[in-house]
């Protein structure tokens, strides 16, 4: 891995994050022999998670294994990687200019933004301290290491009720503790669901998870009573990190998860020049989605610079 402590430096593309959407651009990059840097300030979504599911070839791996092995991999291809943050970043005549927390200005042709998100937990003792472990989020990514468990799943919204169904396919034990959702926000199609799937559902609100021998054993309602669970279920808010996108005018779009940048099929933002990749352009996105997002970006990418200097000779 190289890293670079110059000045003022150009490169052809800026790749902002290093996560797998991130690497998976920066490797395919290059490949093309484009002079490529990836800003990387360290902080991946799935860093809390032991392993990685679902990844043909990779399954079980750990996250940090898998991104160190992707740090190799862009190194070997001459792409320069700087542990920094981009704080600030602005279109000029040398194209884009990148400001990073350590005080360097870098520039580019073209941007990559992958910043993802931020999982904004709920505030109940426990949540935060097991996230990732019997505390998840997601049963595609942790369904079957958790299966035929003793679930429940807090509420944090009516969306909630989705969840709860989803997971019956991992265990038929499913208890949907409401928490601050009120019944009365379940429609009558969400309780004859509930009820189908025979998933129990509790009013009121938790008050925090029993920890036993670094495991769950049960979960705490505000008036005292416990009930046994194994594995908790809960819907963290997404917290896109767009700032740098929004900084250059990208247009985002509303939905149930947070403002995402509007993008067409490759990637590219409504700026001319301006990709995303991975969790920075919606909140399912999985590490094989976000792979092949930041493959996608930079083969467009590539083809974009191609095509422009040609233009550029043409017109001489």
């Amino acid at each position: 891995m190289t890293q670079k402590n110059g000045s003022d430096e150009t490169y052809e593309v800026i790749v902002v994050g290093g996560g797998a959407a991130g690497l998976s651009a920066a490797l395919t990059l290059g490949r093309a022999r484009r002079r490529t840097l990836v800003v990387d300030a360290g902080e991946p979504r799935n860093a809390p998670a032991a392993h990685m599911q679902g990844y043909l070839t990779r399954d079980g791996m750990s996250p940090a294994e898998f991104l160190a092995r992707g740090r190799e991999e862009i190194a070997s291809y001459g792409v320069d990687l700087v542990r920094d943050r981009a704080v600030a970043v602005t279109r000029g005549e040398r194209g884009f200019a990148v400001g990073l927390a350590g005080g360097r200005t870098v520039y580019a042709r073209r941007l990559v933004v992958t910043t993802g998100l931020k999982d904004e937990l709920p505030q109940v003792p426990g949540v935060a301290e097991r996230f990732g472990r019997d505390v998840v989020h997601c049963p595609f990514c942790h369904g079957w290491e958790v299966r035929d468990e003793r679930f429940g799943v807090l509420a944090a919204g009516p969306m909630s009720v989705h969840q709860a169904l989803m997971v019956t396919g991992w265990s038929k034990d499913v208890t949907l503790f409401l928490h601050t959702v009120d019944e009365s926000e379940l429609s009558d199609q969400d309780l004859r669901r509930l009820a189908a799937a025979q998933v129990k559902v509790v009013p009121g609100e938790v008050a925090g998870l029993v920890v036993e021998d670094d495991r769950i054993t049960g979960v705490r309602l505000t008036d005292g009573t416990v009930h046994s669970r194994s594995v908790v279920f809960v819907a963290p808010r997404a917290l896109p990190r767009t700032a740098l996108l929004e900084s250059l005018g990208v247009e985002l779009a509303e939905t149930p998860f947070g403002a995402y940048p509007v993008v067409d099929p490759t990637g590219l933002t409504s700026v001319p020049g301006v990709y995303t990749a991975g969790n920075a352009m919606g909140f399912a996105e999985q590490v094989v989605h976000a792979v092949s997002g930041g493959y996608r970006a930079a083969s467009a990418i590539v083809g974009d610079l191609i095509m422009s200097d040609l233009d550029a000779t043409l017109e001489d």
